[in-house]
């Protein structure tokens, strides 16, 4: 991994951060790829079920690097988009954990993650019509998608910024928490999640973002072929008897 991503694992999570301090985590090419091969490589092990993306120095992400981009250093990667993932996020389960600024490609990362966790001080936008650009990377398609329409409007058009606070009383963030202490409480969700097993997660996360463009005929046809594999999977069978057990169950993703 380059020293702009870096990844650490414990207890099934795996903490992402963002680590170009100085530039306030912004984007570049090398950011991009990295996160790219992170999710990449983690998704491929099944003993890693949930992500927590961050950044480091106490801001999330201030978006693309706009002196990259007029060099010509385009922070996307083919498949996966923007950042390494707003085209296709990961398979498993991943939570934002917001510090500081989380403003254009910042603030669409975390629109591209399934929760997000912020401190009561960071700020939310998409600064992107102030810069004669379009929040592209999935902001102006997913903000709508998650929130009431006039006020994804708003925040959208306008490009000023939002706090943790307000987009916590709209549904988009989970849970706010003390200054600086915004990791701490996505590695704790992130925990709770990881203990549950991987491929009910997957198939969850896989139902509840698919399922909305299905139509009523199509629903549960398109669900079972999704969850049925994992009723029939041995995980289920050592859900079951945990239960009966009166254990923890020892996941192994099969």
């Amino acid at each position: 991994m380059s020293d702009e991503v870096l990844v650490e694992e414990s207890d099934g999570v795996a903490v992402i951060t963002i680590n170009r301090p100085k530039a306030r985590n912004a984007v570049n090419g090398a950011v991009a790829r990295g996160i790219a091969e992170a999710l990449d490589a983690l998704d491929a092990r099944p003993e890693v079920s949930a992500y927590v993306l961050t950044g480091g120095g106490g801001t999330f992400c201030a978006g693309m690097d706009l002196k990259g981009f007029l060099s010509g250093d385009f922070p996307v990667v083919e498949g996966r988009g923007f950042g390494g993932m707003t085209e296709a996020p990961p398979k498993k389960p991943i939570v934002a954990a917001v510090e500081g600024y989380a403003l254009a490609g910042g603030f669409e990362l975390a629109l591209s993650c399934d929760l997000i966790v912020a401190s009561s001080e960071s700020k939310f936008g998409l600064p992107e019509p102030k810069r004669g650009l379009v929040a592209g990377a999935g902001g102006v398609m997913r903000l709508p998608r998650r929130i009431p329409y006039h006020v994804a409007m708003e925040i959208a058009l306008t490009g000023d910024h939002y706090p943790a606070a307000r987009l916590y009383e709209l549904g988009l963030v989970n849970r706010v928490t003390e200054p600086g202490q915004a990791l701490e409480g996505a590695v704790e969700l992130a925990r709770k999640i990881a203990a549950n097993a991987p491929l009910a997660l997957a198939a969850t996360k896989r139902v509840i973002i698919e399922s909305q463009d299905w139509s009523l005929e199509e629903m549960f046809r398109k669900q079972g072929e999704i969850v049925n594999p994992v009723f029939g999977s041995k995980d289920a069978m050592e859900g079951a008897a945990a239960f009966a057990e009166k254990r923890a169950p020892r996941w192994k993703g099969e």
